[in-house]
């Protein structure tokens, strides 16, 4: 009667937890973010901005450096002809330059991250609302990110996500 009881008792536990890795599997899914993110059409204006932002950013300082190296090539040619003073100015603004060149760089890659920021945040935010909003719907108790996953064999509620978002 003892040895019954075991029994009976080991296999309740085996069909519980069996059960409970059931419903575990069935009440999760996965979604692939990166997919979402390449094709939503608010991810390629920002994209676009981004772009046009750097592209503008890329052509001002092409034209500073073009400066500056048509500046030295003019003093390194006179060099010999202007006084020790002339030459100090030239070299004190030579570095100058260096400088606003150097500092427009810096500025100018702070700003293009900044704005990426604050055009991505918001989007990332609608996507995450959007995958919570799908997966409560759909009962889900997990949502994975396909791309972490080694092997994504569930449900993939990628397009119900994008179809959520208007795309």
């Amino acid at each position: 009667m003892m040895k019954q009881l075991k029994s009976l008792l080991i296999a309740a536990v085996v069909f519980a937890g069996g059960n409970q890795v059931a419903n575990a599997q069935a009440k999760s899914a996965h979604v692939d973010v990166s997919e979402i993110m390449q094709t939503m059409p608010a991810m390629l204006d920002a994209q676009k901005q981004l772009e046009k932002l750097s592209t503008a950013y890329d052509a001002d300082y092409k034209v500073m450096v073009e400066e500056f190296q048509t500046k030295v090539r003019k003093y390194e040619q006179e060099a010999t002809t202007v006084t020790d003073q002339v030459n100090g100015e030239r070299s004190q603004e030579v570095q100058d330059m260096q400088k606003r060149i150097v500092d427009y760089r810096d500025n100018a890659q702070k700003e293009l991250q900044k704005k990426e920021t604050d055009l991505v945040k918001p989007i990332m935010d609608r996507v995450k609302a959007s995958i919570e909003k799908v997966g409560k719907a759909k009962g889900y108790q997990y949502i994975f990110n396909a791309a972490d996953l080694l092997l994504a064999d569930g449900p993939n509620i990628t397009a119900d996500v994008k179809k959520d978002l208007g795309f």
